[in-house]
């Protein structure tokens, strides 16, 4: 499982994994939202493709139906998917950053928040007298 990559689908389906633990496929199916609601063969399929990636595992039966429960946590996944998402900028987070403040999605809190973190890790790190700010990070 050296990179793996999900689709849109496929996340939302580990999504219902991650939310209600292991279930069978028509349990999986149940979960869907009513306007999104596929047919059973296609989360049948899709179940296929992520045990093959080693996303998911059986766990046991019911009945004659296997139950399948995530392999990967929603953190793994989240990372690997903001891994791949800053690669489409060269690894530079200040475009995405600037994009977030424009649009009003990124709040004075999440950057404090950011600061916390960027504290923790240099302290963790062996740390510096002083970490750095988190908008000298972003390029600013």
């Amino acid at each position: 499982m050296a990179h793996l990559r999900l689709s849109k689908h496929e996340l939302r389906l580990m999504e219902i994994l991650w939310t209600h633990g292991p279930l069978s496929v028509r349990q999986v199916q149940a979960h869907f939202p009513p306007a999104k609601h596929p047919a059973y063969t296609t989360v049948q399929t899709m179940i296929v493709r992520l045990e093959a990636k080693k996303a998911l595992r059986r766990t046991g039966t019911i009945g004659k139906a296997h139950v399948f429960e995530a392999a990967i946590s929603r953190s793994t996944a989240q990372r690997r998917l903001v891994d791949d998402f800053l690669g489409l900028f060269g690894g530079r987070m200040q475009p995405l950053m600037a994009h977030l403040v424009e649009n009003g999605k990124l709040t004075l809190e999440d950057v404090q928040e950011a600061e916390k973190l960027l504290r923790e890790l240099a302290r963790k790190k062996g740390g510096r007298e002083r970490s750095p700010s988190f908008s000298t990070l972003c390029g600013n």
